[in-house]
């Protein structure tokens, strides 16, 4: 369905033209602009958007972005519609200098696009390395060679994470509120094998261990990261728990993609799960998981829908319906359903609400539910939504920049 504009529009532009901004480390920000921002805000929202913002050459999406990008344009428009006070996207390339953040936002987010709305600025943000198109050095594909930083799929596949060069399909995070640096907590390195019973991916004919010990005990368990990101906002600090786990495809009858993509999930399992976890170990050599009484919100293109497609559907499942996890309408729109009518004309029928999917994955996978906003309980559920208008609605002009559809979450006062 197509979103309405935020209220309030023009405070929104009078605070941005006052939002000096400053870099520190990963994280941009303007602690003044803040306090403006704090005084009367009662609904925050919550997205998350893969963007397809990602290029198979390195550097490739900063030139992209420098030249003038027709789909960075739509995406851009996209936001500007649904103007989230939190975001997440997937499928953004990371770049160390924040070269395509930077371009991002200021040549496409900070100017009205066709389509869009007002102006969007976002006076925070946080990004960080992720493990796609980083050469392992092993061969994890076992073909026989070992892949090294180029372009081939062979190199991408022997990465720790699927990519043609290290940062491919990264993750952005923008924020209209502070980020706690100090706090933020990341998980690229953590090792798969450490988690406790992990599905080890197996040989089906042999029955034995698809990788070699050797492997198994260097393998990630992060196809990009999973990061905990504190953000300061007028209702208290929100944790957003951000991921993009691997799809379960592209593997063979060892499904050593699908067991990864069960075991992502299962790890913000254990990190919401009480109980002393000395195997989950940040980056920082801090272990254990996120306090009892600390306000979350999961966001991400997990890659797992809860009844189609391939992957463990019982891992996205066990997640909607963690005891910390929040149950709330879940977010539709005209389009998805309009989409899958057309799918199942065809004879791609889903068993899930066709009004729930979240992309158009084309006509050998139809429309899945892939992106999800989940806010932990407690929190007032104001509304959701997914950005899928219809294609006789104006608002479809801008929605095809991604295969994937921004999905929104308005969170209010929360019940303590």
């Amino acid at each position: 369905m197509p979103l309405p504009l935020r209220s309030a529009l023009a405070v929104c532009a009078l605070l941005a033209a006052t939002l000096a901004g400053c870099v520190k480390v990963n994280v941009k920000g303007d602690p003044d602009a803040w306090a403006e921002q704090m005084r009367d805000q009662s609904t925050l929202r919550v997205a998350t958007y893969n963007t397809s913002l990602y290029d198979e050459a390195t550097g490739g999406l900063i030139r992209r972005l420098e030249n003038g990008d027709d789909n960075a344009r739509k995406i851009a428009a996209v936001l500007q519609r649904a103007r989230p006070d939190l975001v997440l996207l997937n499928e953004f390339d990371y770049d160390e200098g924040q070269r395509a953040a930077e371009l991002f936002q200021r040549r496409y987010l900070e100017v009205a696009q066709p389509g869009g709305g007002e102006p969007l600025r976002y006076a925070y943000r946080y990004l960080a390395p992720v493990n796609t198109g980083v050469p392992s050095g092993l061969d994890l594909d076992r073909n026989g060679e070992v892949g090294g930083p180029s372009m081939s799929r062979n190199g991408g596949n022997d990465a720790w994470g699927f990519g043609l060069h290290p940062g491919q399909y990264g993750m952005l995070v923008l924020s209209r509120y502070p980020i706690d640096a100090a706090q933020v907590r990341t998980f690229q390195l953590l090792k798969w094998s450490a988690m406790p019973d992990a599905r080890q991916p197996r040989d089906p004919a042999s029955g034995q261990p698809w990788y070699a010990p050797a492997i198994w005990s260097q393998l990630r368990l992060s196809s990009k990261s999973h990061w905990d990101v504190p953000v300061r906002t007028p209702g208290g600090t929100v944790h957003l728990l951000a991921s993009h786990p691997t799809p379960p495809v592209f593997d063979g009858p060892e499904d050593r993609n699908g067991a990864r993509n069960a075991d992502e999930l299962r790890l913000w399992r254990e990190y919401l799960t009480p109980g002393d976890k000395p195997w989950l170990c940040d980056d920082r050599g801090h272990c254990g998981g996120l306090a009892a009484d600390a306000r979350f919100v999961i966001a991400g293109d997990l890659n797992n829908d809860p009844v189609d497609g391939d992957g463990a559907h019982e891992a996205i499942i066990e997640l909607l319906e963690h005891p910390r996890v929040a149950r709330y309408a879940m977010p539709q729109s005209e389009g998805a359903a309009e989409v899958a009518h057309k799918y199942a004309q065809s004879g791609i029928v889903h068993r899930g609400a066709p009004e729930h999917a979240t992309g158009d994955f084309g006509p050998k996978a139809g429309t899945m539910r892939l992106d999800y906003v989940l806010p932990s309980v407690g929190f007032d559920i104001e509304g959701s939504g997914v950005f899928w208008p219809s294609a006789s609605q104006p608002e479809a002009a801008i929605a095809d920049g991604s295969d994937h559809h921004l999905v929104w979450v308005d969170l209010g006062s929360q019940a303590r």
